[in-house]
């Protein structure tokens, strides 16, 4: 019988002589999100994309819902809506035109593009070439089309990069609502705030390993009232102070 939900399994990387990612496991049932914390380097990348199926894990498995990246490809892949950190959306195109090609991709008609165009507030811009966006507008634009296909499982690489405080708070919104529906979210960040706002459980990296994971609530009861930052603080070894506030404590996690 298939276990719902996504199941990693001992799942590595190692590239040349380097592994980039250890041996780790987690799980992600329908309706959860998952939190990817640490620093730039610590392999919340590397692992998103294996999960996305973009990479093929040295060792271990990788399931949603009992399929498989590699042998059931294209059924996996429409199961998902990956959103890399990065990516160069056609410049000459429009912000309504670029979601219309990843639609097509997916099979998304047009009403249901029309209110993601809406709920990411690109409505207004739909015509302006990609070229002439915000990084903030192109971030918005990738999200959009991660969760076009309302998908199993988002994957999600640094989503509130470049957002301002009133749209990373839709985006949390945004999670609330795919969680709500069933979907499975599964996000890296440097921000712990908005983690604690809408995780089910955390997994703390750090030089390719997942050196902690646990649902929300323990850290909560752990380390009380600093919760995500209290855990940081004892995995990384970076003191708390009254003068070490979460921009402190994010500036911390990007070395």
């Amino acid at each position: 019988m298939n276990e719902s939900g996504l199941l990693v399994q001992q799942v590595s990387k190692q590239i040349g002589k380097k592994t980039i990612v250890h041996p780790c496991s987690l799980k992600v049932r329908p309706g959860e999100v998952l939190a990817l914390c640490g620093g730039n380097g610590a392999g919340k990348s590397t692992l998103l994309r294996m999960m996305a199926g973009l990479l093929s894990p040295t060792s271990g498995d990788i399931k949603l819902n009992g399929l498989e990246p590699k042998a059931d490809r294209k059924v996996y892949a429409k199961a998902i809506g990956y959103m890399p950190d990065h990516y160069e959306f056609e410049s000459s195109l429009t912000a309504s035109e670029t979601l219309r090609f990843f639609a097509d991709l997916k099979r998304v008609g047009q009403v249901r593009m029309e209110a993601v165009l809406k709920a990411v507030g690109l409505s207004e811009v739909r015509h302006a070439k990609v070229s002439s966006l915000s990084k903030g507008m192109n971030q918005r634009l990738l999200f959009a089309q991660a969760m076009l296909a309302s998908p199993v499982l988002m994957l999600l690489d640094e989503p509130t990069n470049g957002l301002d405080p009133y749209w990373a708070d839709a985006f949390v919104s945004l999670i609330r609502e795919a969680k709500s529906e069933g979907q499975a979210v599964v996000f890296s960040t440097h921000h712990l705030h908005i983690a604690e706002q809408i995780a089910d459980q955390a997994a703390f990296l750090k030089e390719g390993r997942v050196v902690h994971t646990g649902p929300l609530a323990y850290y909560q009861e752990q380390y009380g009232e600093a919760g995500l930052q209290g855990a940081f603080n004892e995995l990384f070894g970076f003191a708390l102070s009254p003068e070490n506030t979460s921009m402190n404590l994010q500036k911390e996690v990007r070395k």
